[in-house]
């Protein structure tokens, strides 16, 4: 399918974005100080680079954030075993991607952050770097970085691809210029029927819309520190522990009057900036808290873990059988289940999970997860979970979950070696 040239709406934007550069180019540099990123490293978003292109194949993946970037650190790790002459580049936008792709990045692998989708950072990204292939992680389309990635001659593809209804109609909204970018893609590689169908009706070729999974279900375990982990088993001993994961404001007082004394809490806040916050209201509620930001390690007595600190999560993981995940008694919409699904944990969480609805509803139908939605219901499960049995059957059924997924990545990675062999 030839793609349609771009229209008066694409034009319109293409204008406004070159007149608005400067006042866009002046409030990230704000944003991104205020999130301690180095100027030299801000300058990435203008298109100017900090590392040297390598020689050879550059396969680039274009990400948001940390979920987008963690999720595809595994299919970069197969692609460079399949392609040991090939180099990889990841651009994100928020500083917390980057600094954790610096830590867990693949062999030949470099960061920066995305270009601004204003006409000097992309001309000077592209001109830089040209890849040899682009890949577009879940929903991250600007178009003129589209639009000149593709005039250049470059293939593109979308992979874990994932429209909510929401995004859906905002997308129809913009009529023929969705098709314009759409049609662009080379293959495009759905999470789901649903979006599949979605990317269909807004334009996409049927003969290059087809669904993997959701290739977070197919990504690298989450680290872990085996020296670290066991000197925390030691602290703990045999007492029972959960984790309550990625909370958010709201939650941490719920899950605080789910615990019981006997146990002990792992609480790790989305945000761990937070943590100020949630000692104070810990504190106010009489609850024993050590914190693992100021160095404190878990006592005999102390009833809640607060771990506010930021990559750390595949430790708490590892270390309890049960987690909870927030984002899911507010309306925020629920965080990725995979993660502890990959550690064979019992998930428990509440019901906002709108971000991942049918991956919810697949391990509730397998067995491995439990819908809460108060204090009450948590309290509840979790002291249904004292039994070893249910207990087992939960982590068993979490286990299988995540075993029957590890073919998305090779199903992802068949589809660019086709993208990559047409090109040579």
């Amino acid at each position: 399918m030839q793609p349609p040239a771009p229209g008066g709406l694409y034009r319109a934007y293409a204008t406004l974005t070159a007149l608005a550069a400067p006042a866009i180019r002046a409030f990230v540099t704000r944003k991104m100080r205020a999130a301690g990123v180095k100027d030299v490293r801000i300058g990435e978003r203008f298109g100017q680079p900090t590392e040297a292109r390598p020689t050879g194949p550059l396969i680039w993946f274009h990400a948001v954030s940390v979920g987008e970037s963690m999720s595809i650190l595994g299919l970069i790790r197969e692609m460079g075993t399949r392609h040991p002459d090939a180099h990889f580049l990841i651009t994100s936008v928020s500083a917390t991607s980057a600094r954790l792709v610096a830590e867990r990045r693949p062999p030949r692998t470099v960061h920066q952050f995305a270009p601004l989708d204003t006409p000097g950072a992309v001309s000077a990204f592209l001109a830089h770097w040209q890849p040899t292939l682009a890949v577009f992680v879940e929903s991250e389309l600007w178009p003129r970085l589209i639009v000149e990635t593709h005039a250049q001659g470059i293939p593109l593809a979308l992979v874990n691809a994932r429209l909510s209804e929401r995004s859906h109609r905002r997308w129809a909204r913009l009529g023929t210029s969705a098709n314009m970018l759409l049609t662009r893609f080379a293959t495009l590689i759905a999470q789901t029927q649903p979006t599949a169908d979605a990317l269909i009706s807004l334009g996409a070729d049927p003969a290059r819309v087809s669904v993997s999974g959701d290739l977070k279900a197919a990504s690298d375990r989450l680290p872990v520190d085996a020296l670290e982990l066991a000197r925390l088993e030691a602290l703990i001993r045999a007492r029972p522990t959960w984790v309550a994961a990625s909370t958010h404001p709201g939650e941490e007082e719920i899950v605080a009057d789910a615990h019981t004394t006997d146990a002990l809490m792992i609480l790790a806040p989305r945000h761990p900036e937070r943590g100020d916050e949630v000692a104070a209201m810990l504190a106010a509620k009489g609850r024993r808290v050590a914190r693992r930001s100021k160095g404190e390690d878990p006592s005999p007595e102390t009833e809640i873990y607060l771990a506010d600190t930021l990559g750390e999560l595949g430790q708490w993981f590892a270390l309890s059988p049960i987690v909870f995940l927030g984002g899911s008694l507010t309306p925020v919409g629920g965080h990725n289940p995979f993660e502890p699904a990959q550690f064979s944990n019992a998930v428990l969480h509440g019901p906002h999970v709108t971000n991942a609805a049918e991956t919810y509803a697949a391990l509730t139908a397998k067995g491995a997860a439990r819908e809460v939605t108060d204090a009450a219901t948590l309290k509840s499960a979790l002291a249904d979970l004292r039994d070893p049995a249910t207990l087992d059957a939960m982590r068993q059924a979490a286990h299988a979950f995540s075993q029957d997924r590890l073919g998305i990545r090779t199903t992802v990675a068949d589809a660019l070696d086709r993208l990559l062999k047409d090109r040579a």
